[in-house]
């Protein structure tokens, strides 16, 4: 997860939450929880990166994570062995 920065300003928080639902809509998906959390951790990774721009950001999140299934994580089941 990301650390999230407490220094950001609403500016910076309003590129980051806009990269996140531009991405939601180029991919013609609906937010879960799950999803959300990934995909405004690697916002904010990225932007701790430096790319600081709406047009960085969803360019690279869409590059990252190119579908919706791209965004599902694989829990390991209660009868995995370890």
């Amino acid at each position: 997860m990301a650390d999230f920065n407490l220094s950001l300003q609403m500016d910076d928080v309003n590129v980051l939450s806009d990269a996140v639902q531009t991405w939601y809509r180029h991919n013609h998906a609906a937010p879960t929880e799950q999803s959300m959390q990934l995909l405004c951790s690697a916002a904010v990774d990225l932007y701790n990166q430096g790319h600081r721009t709406r047009e960085e950001l969803v360019t690279l999140l869409i590059v990252k994570f190119d579908s919706a299934h791209s965004l599902k994580v694989n829990a390991p089941s209660s009868a995995s062995h370890h």
